[in-house]
């Protein structure tokens, strides 16, 4: 979303910020990103293997980045903003990645309208009730690792996506390097406000009754490092084991962004899933 000569196509959606790239034929994939992310989260290398072959759509929820409006208070709000701006966009399916807080929005929105979502993935992301949601976000360390990026003069997913061992540091490196490769099109950062509220709503998620995820009749594929800080690991086996039509993939030797630490087989593994007729 990225680094090839042609800038992505790019449309508004009401007051929905968005970047909409890749052939306009099959199944969009719509994604959904983390916490305190904007469109320029994404991975580059990420989002344009995947654009190569089909229509990508990455928005900012309200109150995020580019998109005006208040950050819903609750991820069934969340959900339905996500429900509004593809029905906006004139899609009756679509596939749907979500990475961390985006991943609770998908399981939502899944459960919400099953008949939308054809193919789910979930990546860096647990429960409603998952066991250690609720403590990360609120955690002193997620605020410790942000003074320790200031005092670095770096991002904090340096810290907090990436295991602090010589191959999650060049992993961190590379990742963010890649991040700041984009120099046209910037989206808008996420103004404090905005971030405590996704924490407060990151909380209540963490605080809320376990679902029935067995309603979720989309094929998913689920994903994660084998030591995430942010969203403990042991939440994508608890998925995994209540999604009934479910894959799941542990990356080794990382964290929380464990799905662009292990980037290329990552790819492979959403185009695989995504591709599957059955």
């Amino acid at each position: 979303m990225g680094h090839g000569a042609q800038p992505p196509h790019r449309r508004r959606s009401g007051h929905t910020r968005l970047r909409d790239l890749g052939p306009e034929n099959g199944v969009p994939l719509v994604l959904l990103t983390h916490l305190g992310a904007t469109l320029d989260e994404w991975d580059p290398r990420f989002v344009d293997a995947l654009a190569r072959d089909r229509r990508i759509v990455a928005l900012d929820l309200p109150g995020a980045g580019g998109s005006t409006g208040r950050v819903p208070d609750t991820v069934a709000a969340m959900a339905r903003a996500a429900e509004g701006f593809v029905a906006s966009l004139g899609l009756t399916q679509v596939d749907l990645l979500g990475f961390s807080l985006g991943g609770f929005v998908a399981q939502q929105l899944a459960l919400d309208a099953p008949g939308l979502v054809r193919r789910l993935v979930l990546a860096g992301t647990g429960p409603a009730g998952g066991t250690g949601i609720d403590r990360p976000t609120g955690g002193a360390y997620v605020y410790w690792d942000m003074v320790r990026a200031a005092m670095a003069r770096t991002d904090a997913k340096e810290f907090l996506f990436f295991p602090r061992t010589p191959p999650g540091k060049t992993a961190a490196k590379a990742y963010l390097a890649r991040l700041r490769g984009r120099v046209m099109d910037r989206d808008a950062p996420i103004r404090l406000p905005s971030f405590h509220r996704q924490i407060t709503t990151i909380r209540g998620w963490g605080r809320a009754e376990p679902q029935d995820l067995s309603a979720i009749g989309a094929p998913t594929l689920i994903a994660n490092g084998d030591h995430d800080r942010m969203v403990p690991t042991a939440l994508s086996h608890d998925m995994h084991a209540r999604i009934p039509d479910s894959t799941l993939i542990i990356y080794p030797g990382a964290g929380h962004g464990g799905v662009f630490q292990h980037g290329d087989e990552f790819v492979d593994a959403v185009r695989t899933h995504l591709d599957t007729n059955s």
